[in-house]
C-alpha cells in the first residue's frame, strides 16, 4: 500500500500543475475535441467559449458564499469545541485518518458545502494535535469524505428529479428520493463508502519510521479577532456597543430562522440559495455578535480565491460541450453499446469522463440527462438506476476533479499535487464501489 501511496504520490509531484493551469489545459483540450471530433469552426466555438463563460457566475457566488459561510460555521466555537472533543481522544496517526475521513464523509452526506469546510478543518486540528501524522494524506483524506454527497441529503440530481416540474419532467416523470438516495441499494452503497473509506486511507499512512510530512503549526495559527472586542481610541462608545450586541445577534439570526420554518411550512423545497440563507443566519447565532462574525468570514473570505479565478473557465468548457455537440457524441458510445441492465455501467462511466469537463452536479445532469432519459426510454432501463448512475459517476470524479478540491487546498495551505496521489488511490476504491453497486441493482433490481 505505501509504495502504491509514493508511486501515485511522485507521480503527481512530478506531473500535475496548478488547478488553474489544468483548468486552462482542459479549456484548450475540449476545444480541440470540438474542432477534431465534432468539425465545429474555430470562431463558432471561440464565440460559444466567450458567451457561455459566466454562465455559472451566480453559482460561482453561491459556491463562494457557502464556502466562506461554510467557514464560520464549522469553526464557531460550539462547533469549535465539539470537534475539539474529538480530536482529544485520538492519539494514532491512522486513527486521525480515519476520523478526519469519517467526519468529512458524514458531513457531506448531510451537506456537500458543509462537509467540504468541516473536513477540512477537522484534518488541521488532528495534524497539529497527533505527532507523526502525514499532513498531505489527512487532507486528502478528509477530502474524499466528498464523494458521499452523491449518496446524500444534497445530492444534486435526485433532489432535482423528484421535485415537479423539473426541466426532464416529460419524458421521466418526478422519481421520489425513495427510489434513488433512500432505496436499499444506494443506503447500502453509502454504508460500504462510510465504513470501508476510512480504513483504506488508515492504511496509506507511512508506516513508523517511514518520511512524514506534518503541518507547520506556523502557517496556522488561529486568529483570536473575532473574540476581541473593538478598540476604539475614546474607549467604550455607542458604536462599539453596538458592534458587540448579542442582542442585535439574536434578533437577527432568530429572524432568519422564522422566515426558514416558515418556507418549510409552507412547502418550500431546499434549494442552494435556501442552504445559504440558512448558514448565514445560523452562523449569526453560533458566533453571538456582529463583530465576532465579521472577523471569522474574514478568515473565511481567503479560502476563495480558487474558486472565482477558475469556475469561470469551467463554465466556458461546459459551454464549448453543449455547443459542439460533443457530450452528446461521447455519450452516445455508451448508449449504443448498453443494454437495460448495464446502461447504468456505462452511464456510471461516461458520467466520470463529462465530469472532467461538467464538473458541477447541476450542469452535469442539464448536459447529460437527456442523453441518457432518453435511451433509458428506448431501451427501457429503470430511470433510478440511469439517474443515480450519473450521480455516482460525478460523485467518483470528485475526488480526482481540482475544481472540488480547491477549498480544500485553500484551507490546508497544500498544492494540488501534494494530495493528488492519496485521492488518485481513493478514486480506485470508490469506484469498485459504485461499479459494483450500480451493475448489481441493474441485475438484480
Amino acid at each position: 500500500m505505501t509504495k502504491i501511496a509514493n508511486f501515485f504520490t511522485e507521480l503527481m509531484r512530478r506531473y500535475l500543475p496548478d488547478p488553474f493551469v489544468f483548468a486552462i489545459g482542459l479549456t484548450f483540450l475540449t476545444l480541440l475535441l470540438a474542432l477534431t471530433v465534432e468539425g465545429k469552426g474555430f470562431i463558432e466555438i471561440t464565440e460559444a467559449w466567450g458567451d457561455g463563460f459566466w454562465n455559472l457566475l451566480s453559482f460561482t457566488t453561491q459556491m463562494a458564499v457557502i464556502l466562506a459561510m461554510g467557514y464560520v460555521l464549522a469553526s464557531a466555537p460550539v462547533t469549535d469545541r465539539l470537534l475539539d472533543a474529538v480530536v482529544a481522544r485520538v492519539h494514532q496517526p491512522r486513527t486521525a485518518v480515519a476520523v478526519a475521513t469519517l467526519i468529512g464523509a458524514v458531513g457531506s452526506y448531510l451537506n456537500w458545502g458543509f462537509g467540504l469546510v468541516i473536513g477540512g478543518i477537522v484534518a488541521k486540528k488532528l495534524a497539529l494535535k497527533v505527532p507523526g501524522v502525514h499532513y498531505p494524506l489527512i487532507i486528502a483524506a478528509a477530502y474524499s469524505g466528498f464523494t458521499m454527497y452523491g449518496l446524500g441529503l444534497s445530492a444534486t440530481i435526485p433532489l432535482t428529479i423528484s421535485t415537479s416540474g423539473h426541466t426532464l419532467e416529460s419524458k421521466m416523470g418526478v422519481v421520489e428520493l425513495g427510489q434513488t438516495i433512500f432505496s436499499l441499494p444506494m443506503l447500502l452503497t453509502a454504508l460500504a463508502v462510510l465504513v470501508t473509506l476510512p480504513v483504506l486511507n488508515a492504511m496509506l499512512h507511512p508506516k513508523p519510521g517511514q518520511p512524514v510530512k506534518e503541518i507547520d503549526p506556523a502557517l496556522h495559527v488561529e486568529s483570536k479577532g473575532a473574540a476581541v472586542e473593538s478598540e476604539d481610541f475614546g474607549g467604550i462608545t455607542v458604536a462599539s456597543r453596538l458592534n458587540n450586541s448579542r442582542i442585535l445577534s439574536l434578533l437577527i439570526g432568530a429572524l432568519g430562522m422564522v422566515y426558514v420554518v416558515v418556507y418549510f411550512v409552507k412547502g418550500g423545497a431546499a434549494d442552494l440559495n435556501l442552504v445559504n440563507f440558512f448558514i448565514l443566519f445560523l452562523g449569526i447565532l453560533l458566533l453571538g455578535t456582529p463583530q465576532a462574525y465579521v472577523a471569522k468570514l474574514g478568515e473565511g473570505i481567503k479560502t476563495i480565491s480558487g474558486i472565482v479565478l477558475q469556475y469561470p473557465f469551467y463554465a466556458g468548457i461546459m459551454a464549448i460541450m453543449a455547443a459542439s455537440g460533443l457530450v452528446g457524441t461521447i455519450s452516445q458510445v455508451f448508449v449504443d453499446i448498453s443494454t437495460p441492465e448495464t446502461l447504468g455501467f456505462w452511464g456510471l462511466i461516461s458520467s466520470f469522463v463529462i465530469n472532467f469537463f461538467a464538473p458541477s452536479g447541476g450542469g452535469h445532469w442539464v448536459i447529460q440527462g437527456p442523453f441518457m432519459v432518453d435511451a433509458a426510454n428506448a431501451i427501457g432501463a429503470p430511470m433510478p438506476d440511469v439517474a443515480m448512475s450519473v450521480m455516482l459517476g460525478n460523485a467518483w470524479n470528485d475526488l480526482v476533479q481540482p475544481f472540488w478540491i480547491l477549498p480544500a487546498l485553500a484551507l490546508s495551505r497544500l498544492r494540488l499535487k501534494d494530495v493528488m496521489g492519496y485521492t488518485v488511490i481513493m478514486m480506485f476504491w470508490v469506484g469498485l464501489i459504485y461499479i459494483a453497486a450500480i451493475l448489481l441493482w441493474g441485475f438484480l433490481g
